[in-house]
């Protein structure tokens, strides 16, 4: 029989598992603020959107496919293959000469970060028992807060520089991945030694072309058609209308095939279906309303790229804080589903209280809510994926730990999507009134002003600093009231997340010699 391994062990491949999933989750953040540097470079500006989304849509359209893969041919052959795709798309990205070129080679990392981000868990799952994984959970929780603040600073930082080393500043935000990405490809390779189980397969290629060709048509829709067109446009309608179709068509698909990329199936699996619920709100939450934080604190409250990420450190000690604390409660008790209560409760409080930010809001209290919302989100976020991973046979382990963050990354892309729009629709909303109000209480500060100037600042913020003060005024507070609303209707996303925690069912953690047991069991019934 397999033995457990010890926590040296454990340690060591955390390690490597930490770098990959870092590079993954940086990759996420650090271009938004070097996207100014990098237009003005290629001359596009009508693109530049496209150089996050085709990341999104690739990493999140690959993650269920990797989890079965490995499933089929091990973990760390496939790991490392998301590694090396990781790697080729960052140093093509770094290279490239035209905001096409870009493109592209940003979807090729894409490729390579689904991979990292789903088989890290997967991983997890694999070396480490149910009950013992909380100890463990707070290493990724301070990846995940490290890289929401990290990425920003590092992206400013190259941006800002014309040239390091004679190279222009902003293709460091991916040159920076070589060295961690080759160190994680060579202790991956010295220290993850996993069982292989080995087992006959067959890959349903034509499940997995649908998979991603109805993700990829979906989330244009919700990220480029519908922000960019407009919600009742004839193409985003076709766009989404088209992804529904195609997951019909897979549906009645899967039922055709043995082994199908996402087995249905799984959702008759009481806890596998609620954690993708709350996987997908948590990610439409969090990644929706989080990322109109630093957009706040640089546009009305004036901070820099830098500055901002600076102040997002509350977030990542909330976020850390309560995953190690939750962590070891969970590894010392075997109770779990008192965090995702918990931490939806403190989500949609933190939520709740951004709704009351103002123009001239003191850091200090921001930091507190900050704060809050990250200690929801470290008791959330991980604790469900132990939740899942303990409820399923251990042969599904790689689909149904991929899936999740399949879905919690859709839920991201749709969240970011739909509160990105609602900002875009409230500040061109809030700007013709205030402006309308300011023509009737100051007449000559509104005749100085450009009759262009609405739109004008809906596409450039920078403007703001060239208006008079009467009329700087008037557009904080618009894009404020237009923050306000965005929090708003977030809070309501979070409560509903807190209803579906609530019917979670609390299982006995298995220990370290009952995983590995079933981890024997299901390499015997794979070779039976």
């Amino acid at each position: 029989m397999t033995k457990p391994l010890t926590h040296r062990e454990i340690m060591i491949i955390m390690g490597s598992l930490m770098t990959g999933l870092l590079l993954a989750a940086l990759d996420q953040t650090i271009v938004s603020t070097a996207l100014k540097m990098i237009v003005e470079d290629f001359n596009g500006l009508n693109h530049y959107s496209w150089v996050v989304t085709a990341y999104l849509l690739t990493s999140t359209a690959s993650t269920p496919l990797y989890g079965k893969i490995s499933d089929l041919y091990g973990r760390r052959p496939v790991y490392q293959f998301a590694i090396v795709v990781f790697l080729i798309g960052s140093f093509l990205a770094g290279a490239a000469t035209s905001m096409d070129q870009l493109i592209i080679f940003r979807a090729i990392q894409g490729l390579g970060a689904g991979g990292l981000m789903a088989l890290t868990f997967v991983i997890v799952g694999d070396i480490v028992s149910p009950r013992e994984r909380g100890k463990y959970q707070g290493l990724f929780g301070a990846v995940w807060g490290l890289s929401s603040v990290a990425g920003p600073l590092l992206g400013g930082f190259f941006s800002d520089r014309a040239e390091i080393l004679g190279i222009t500043g902003w293709r460091w935000i991916f040159y920076i991945n070589l060295p961690f990405g080759i160190l994680a490809l060579v202790v991956t390779t010295m220290v993850l030694h996993i069982p292989k189980v080995k087992r006959e397969h067959k890959i349903d290629y034509l499940g997995a072309l649908l998979i991603v060709a109805s993700v990829v048509s979906i989330l244009i829709a919700l990220s480029v058609l519908g922000p960019e067109n407009g919600w009742s446009d004839p193409r985003t309608v076709a766009a989404l209308s088209l992804g529904v179709v195609i997951v019909i068509i897979y549906m009645l698909w899967e039922k055709r095939v043995s082994e199908p990329i996402l087995p249905l199936s799984l959702f008759k699996n009481h806890t596998f279906s609620l954690t993708s619920i709350i996987g997908f709100i948590i990610g439409a939450g969090m990644f929706g309303a989080i990322i109109m934080l630093p957009l706040y604190l640089q546009i009305v409250q004036g901070s820099s790229a830098t500055e901002a990420g600076l102040k997002l450190i509350p977030l990542m000690i909330g976020i850390l804080a309560v995953t190690i604390t939750s962590g070891r409660i969970i590894t010392k008790t075997g109770k779990y589903k008192i965090f995702p209560i918990l931490g939806t409760i403190a989500m949609s409080i933190g939520l709740l209280l951004m709704t009351q930010l103002e123009v001239d809001t003191p850091y200090w209290q921001l930091s507190i809510y900050s704060i809050i919302l990250g200690a929801g989100l470290g008791a959330s976020m991980q604790t469900i994926v132990i939740a899942l991973q303990n409820a399923v046979d251990f042969k599904d382990l790689g689909i149904a730990t991929s899936s999740n963050t399949f879905f919690r990354s859709l839920g991201g892309a749709f969240g970011t999507a739909i509160f990105g729009t609602i900002l875009s629709q409230q500040i061109g909303k809030n700007l013709e009134s205030g402006f309308k109000e300011l023509a009737l209480t100051n007449p000559e500060a509104i005749s100085k002003l450009d009759p262009s100037v609405v739109d004008a600042l809906q596409n450039n913020t920078e403007v703001i600093s060239t208006l008079p003060v009467e009329a700087q005024n008037t557009v904080l507070d618009a894009f404020m009231n237009s923050f306000q609303v965005v929090f708003w209707v977030a809070v309501p996303v979070m409560v509903i997340g807190f209803f579906f925690a609530l019917f979670l069912r609390e299982k006995p953690l298995q220990d370290s010699q009952a995983h590995a047991t079933a981890r024997q069991d299901a390499a015997g019934e794979s070779l039976s």
